[in-house]
């Protein structure tokens, strides 16, 4: 394509990359609150240029996984309790404009009912992941249950904000819950949520007070449960 600089294409899709790498560095707990490291470090450990990790750790900087140090490089970024309520509101806020736009136009997305099912597949999966405690699987299903299902909404921005809000309160509570895992012996079972079917099937029957339910369940019981554990 003319005035296209294929180096830069090149540059951005390895930010991205790399971005993504170290997100789920995070959310594995591999990258622990508090952790500092440098770009050089970075750039070291996935054999590549400084200035794409550089672009990469100012993209999560933005997104509020990492803090910046001029001195000091790159940490990665405490989540209070507070943080963490604030997070599950918010969430729950635009996860309630989201159904009621759906209420109101699903009819006019000849898809829509299509769409459901597949939301619905990665809803199983997430809650077979939830009963057998398999932190690592949930994580990765449900985030990808809650980015298809906003997406249904039509507007991508609003997407990716629920999108980045749920990565930010996963790294919030997965600190607590991989403590607890450990102590446990790895044991989860039972213990987190996994009535992502019923949210679908709530929509799905056109029953926004009942998708509203569901999700306020679901965040009292994510509440309830990281404020528990950060107690102990």
């Amino acid at each position: 394509m003319p005035g296209t600089d294929g180096s830069a294409v090149i540059r951005s899709t390895l930010r991205q990359q790399i971005a993504d790498a170290l997100r789920d560095e995070i959310l594995a707990g591999r990258l622990e609150p508090g952790q500092e490291f440098t770009v050089k470090e970075i750039a070291e450990q996935y054999g590549v240029s400084a200035t794409p990790v550089r672009e990469a750790l100012v993209n999560l900087t933005a997104q509020g996984l990492l803090d910046a140090d001029q001195h000091r490089g790159f940490r990665v970024h405490e989540h209070t309790l507070d943080d963490y309520r604030g997070m599950l509101e918010a969430r729950g806020l635009v996860a309630d404009g989201i159904f009621r736009e759906l209420m109101a136009n699903g009819d006019a997305r000849p898809d829509a009912g299509d769409a459901l099912i597949s939301v619905r597949r990665r809803g199983e999966e997430a809650a077979r992941a939830a009963c057998a405690g398999d932190l690592n699987v949930l994580i990765g299903y449900d985030l990808r249950f809650w980015r298809e299902l906003s997406a249904l909404f039509g507007n991508p921005y609003l997407s990716d904000f629920l999108h980045r809000l749920r990565v930010k309160s996963w790294v919030c509570a997965v600190t607590h819950l991989r403590r607890e895992s450990d102590r446990s012996g790895g044991d989860l079972r039972g213990r987190l949520w996994s009535r992502h079917t019923e949210l679908v099937d709530a929509l799905a029957r056109r029953d926004p007070c009942g998708a509203h339910d569901i999700v306020r369940e679901y965040n009292a019981h994510s509440l309830g449960l990281i404020e528990r554990l950060a107690a102990e």
